[in-house]
C-alpha cells in the first residue's frame, strides 16, 4: 500500500483481520439462514413444483408477455426520444444568457425533476386521458421527468468543455450560437453519452409504472399471467429476467463507450482526429 493511501486507511493488524472475519462470516451465516427460510417456505406453498412453469409451455403466454414487451419497448423509445428534445431544448435555454428565457426554463426543469414520477403519470392521465388516450398519457409523463433530468445531463456537459474553446471559437468571430452548435455540443456529446444511456435505462424500468393507469405494459401483464396462473414466483422471475436482460444491455453499452471516451480523449488531438476542438484551435 502506497504512503498516500496509509494516510487515508488504517491498516488493520492481526485482531482487527480476525474481527472482520469474523463478523463476516457471522453475516453471511445470517444472509443464509434468511434466504434457506424463504425458500422453505416457497418450497412448502408449491412455489417451485414442476407445474408452476408450465404456463412457459403456453402459447398464449408467450403472446401476452410479446405484446406487453412490445408496448414497453414502444414507450420508452417514444419517451426517450422526446426526452432527448426536450432535455436539449430547455439546457440550452437554462444557459441563456437572457433571464425571460433562463428563468422559465429553470422554473420547468426543477418542478418536473421534484414532482414524483408516479403523481406526474396520474396527473397527465387524469387530466388529458380523453384526449390523449394511455399511451401518451404514459409517454408525456415519462418524457417530463426524464427529459428535465436530461436537461440537467446536458448542461453539465456543456460546462463540462473547457472555457478555452469557447473563448477562442468567440475570438475568431463565431456567434453564441455557432459556438453551441460547433464547438460546445459536439465535444459534449461525447461526454454525455454514458449519462444519456443510463437515464435511458432508467426511462425503461419507469414504464412498468404505466400499469396504474392500466395500460398493458410487460409488468402488468406479468402480473396478469400470475394471478391467472397463481405462480407469482415463476411469472416473476420470467419478467424479471427480461427487464434484467434488456437493461443490462444497455448499461454495458454505457460502460463500454464511457471505456472508449477515456481511451480516445487523451489522444484526440495527438492523433489529429480532427474533431471541433482541434478545429479551433488550429484556426
Amino acid at each position: 500500500m502506497s504512503a498516500d493511501a496509509s494516510v487515508l486507511y488504517d491498516v488493520p493488524g492481526p485482531r482487527a483481520i480476525r474481527r472482520q472475519r469474523v463478523a463476516g462470516g457471522i453475516g453471511a451465516l445470517g444472509v443464509a439462514v434468511v434466504l434457506g427460510l424463504v425458500v422453505q417456505k416457497l418450497a412448502a406453498e408449491g412455489q417451485f413444483d414442476a407445474d408452476t412453469w408450465e404456463f412457459l409451455t403456453v402459447e398464449g403466454t408467450w403472446r401476452a408477455i410479446w405484446e406487453g414487451l412490445r408496448n414497453t419497448l414502444r414507450v420508452a423509445a417514444v419517451a426517450i426520444a422526446l426526452a432527448l428534445v426536450f432535455g436539449a431544448v430547455f439546457a440550452v435555454a437554462r444557459l441563456s444568457e437572457r433571464r425571460v428565457v433562463r428563468w422559465p426554463a429553470i422554473a420547468v426543469i426543477e418542478f418536473f425533476r421534484a414532482v414524483p414520477l408516479l403523481l406526474l403519470i396520474l396527473f397527465v392521465f387524469l387530466g388529458f386521458a380523453d384526449e390523449i388516450g394511455r399511451f401518451w398519457s404514459l409517454t408525456l409523463a415519462l418524457m417530463l421527468y426524464n427529459g428535465s433530468v436530461l436537461a440537467e445531463i446536458f448542461r453539465a456537459g456543456i460546462l463540462s468543455v473547457p472555457r478555452g474553446q469557447s473563448e477562442a471559437a468567440y475570438a475568431l468571430g463565431m456567434t453564441k450560437t455557432q459556438v453551441m452548435r460547433v464547438v460546445l455540443v459536439p465535444q459534449a456529446v461525447r461526454i454525455m453519452l454514458p449519462a444519456i444511456i443510463s437515464q435511458s435505462v432508467v426511462a425503461l424500468k419507469d414504464t412498468a409504472l404505466g400499469s396504474i393507469i392500466a395500460y398493458d405494459e410487460l409488468a402488468r401483464v406479468g402480473r396478469q399471467l400470475y394471478v391467472f396462473y397463481n405462480n407469482p414466483l415463476a411469472v416473476g422471475l420470467t419478467i424479471a429476467a427480461i427487464y434484467i436482460v434488456i437493461n443490462y444491455t444497455l448499461s454495458k453499452l454505457a460502460v463500454i463507450l464511457e471505456a472508449r471516451q477515456r481511451r480516445v480523449r487523451p489522444t484526440a488531438g495527438a492523433e489529429g482526429r480532427g474533431g471541433p476542438a482541434d478545429v479551433v484551435t488550429e484556426a
